[in-house]
């Protein structure tokens, strides 16, 4: 079982999605994101294999949650420097966890 003070060592945090692009050299389809988490952290790079589930709008300007303290990841020729999260679904399709209603860039989740 996860202690409280496990969970705690895990950073969400809210960011929003500002640029999004197609990850050409990635192994499956996948986009590229940049994400804004607010003044402190500014903005992080994620990959992500929403290709299936979102188009290139949908994502922009999307509040979506990311661990945040994660080591970087290199993923071919890109960085990736926060998790998005979603739920994998039976077909494949990631519906990303998100906020009801928008709120300040960079808030933690607990």
């Amino acid at each position: 079982m996860l202690s409280y003070n496990d969970f705690l060592q895990v950073e969400m945090r809210v960011g929003k999605i500002v640029e999004v692009r197609d990850f050409k050299e990635a192994k499956k389809p996948a986009y590229q994101l940049r994400i804004d988490f607010g003044e402190k952290m500014g903005v992080k790079k994620s990959s992500a294999q929403l290709t299936t589930t979102y188009s290139t709008e949908e994502l922009l300007g999307r509040q979506v949650i990311a661990v945040t303290n994660f080591p970087p990841k290199q993923i071919g020729p890109f960085i990736s420097e926060v998790l998005v999260l979603g739920v994998v679904l039976e077909n494949g399709k990631v519906p990303l966890l998100t906020v009801n209603e928008e709120v300040p860039l960079g808030l933690r989740v607990l």
